[in-house]
């Protein structure tokens, strides 16, 4: 039984394949972080190595060896794959000695299952000598294995490495299949499954994770209420804030990204179109739509937009909030003192 939900296409060429046994000895799959890459991922190579009448059965000893992550023949291969006792620093990159243990691996005949399949979680992250040492992997590779790449930046793979792979891509589901299975599955209250559902933009493993953890909930709640401060702040407060957003590349990128869909929900309120992510927060969107131009919300997400383009190239971060702030429509005192919304419970 699959585990992947709302990707019938994938599904569909991968249970064909099997069925035919045209199987290709390398696939990439390609989507959003927290989209279901993995669990994908996952079902393929419980199909290839299944012991049941229907595969993947999951539930004979192979998928639930798998399912349980001790299989010996499923190799998982990141950034955080475990690394010699005395290497403590995180990595940035997958090595070139990452695939050439994988290679040896490959030489071997499977332990204990059909296939052996090594799973690149983040395939993104390979060197440059790492990737060309792959490919020699996927152009001749021994047989009974299996190479599945996982990317959510499939630009910044090498081209000779994509080609030689069958390419999967999976869609953002709907927010109401990710809503349904929210609730159906997991018995996640409908208010919080409907605005979980909103906020995972597709991603239902996203939508997952923060269901049984409020701490993104709250970070967000934070962000936007600095964010609110900021619009009816003077300029010496909001260079202030500059300073203070401009300290670190991961959560700078993270909030200007929580604000392109807050500015996103404004433009669209604006136009009259309802269906807007951040629905607990309609009554503000409402107001701030009405105090601001259409040119004037318009621009500033061109300005967002222009700001993660320049993260993405390493340019000062300080440099780009402080531009943001220039940026940013400036309303004085126009909806006097802001509160969050009452918490969605569980």
């Amino acid at each position: 039984m699959w585990q992947t939900i709302g990707q019938p296409k994938a599904l569909a060429l991968l249970e064909r394949s099997l069925q035919t046994g045209e199987l290709a000895h390398a696939y990439l799959i390609v989507g959003a972080p927290h989209i279901g890459k993995m669990t994908l991922a996952s079902d393929l190579a419980k199909a290839v190595n299944c012991q049941g009448k229907e595969s993947p059965c999951g539930e004979c000893q192979s998928c639930r060896r798998i399912a349980d992550g001790k299989h010996a023949d499923i190799t998982i291969i990141s950034l955080n794959s475990a690394k010699g006792s005395g290497e403590t620093k995180s990595r940035v990159e997958i090595s070139i000695d990452d695939i050439r243990e994988l290679q040896h691996s490959a030489s071997l005949p499977p332990y204990e299952g059909k296939c052996k399949v090594f799973i690149i979680d983040g395939a993104e992250y390979l060197s440059t000598e790492a990737a060309n040492c792959l490919l020699k992997t996927i152009e001749e590779p021994p047989p009974h294995i299996m190479i599945l790449l996982l990317t959510a930046e499939e630009s910044q793979l090498l081209s000779t490495v994509v080609s030689r792979c069958q390419r999967i891509e999976l869609k953002p589901i709907s927010s109401e299949e990710t809503e349904r299975v929210l609730i159906e599955s997991h018995g996640v209250d409908s208010d919080r499954a409907k605005l979980l559902a909103r906020l995972s933009q597709g991603c239902l493993g996203w939508a997952l994770r923060v269901s049984i953890d409020d701490s993104y909930l709250a970070q967000r709640n934070q962000r936007l209420a600095e964010m609110f401060s900021i619009l009816s702040a003077g300029w010496e407060e909001r260079f202030s804030c500059a300073a203070k957003l401009g300290n670190e590349r991961k959560s700078a990128e993270e909030t200007i990204k929580l604000w392109l869909v807050w500015w996103r929900d404004v433009m669209l309120t604006k136009c009259g179109c309802k269906h807007t992510t951040n629905i607990d927060y309609i009554s503000k969107l409402e107001k701030w739509a009405q105090v601001l131009s259409l040119l004037e919300i318009r621009n500033f997400i061109d300005s967002l937009r222009q700001s993660l383009n320049q993260i993405a190239v390493n340019a000062n971060l300080r440099l780009i909030f402080e531009i943001l702030m220039l940026n940013m429509p400036k309303k004085e005192g126009a909806l006097g003192n802001t509160t969050l919304p009452t918490p969605v419970s569980q």
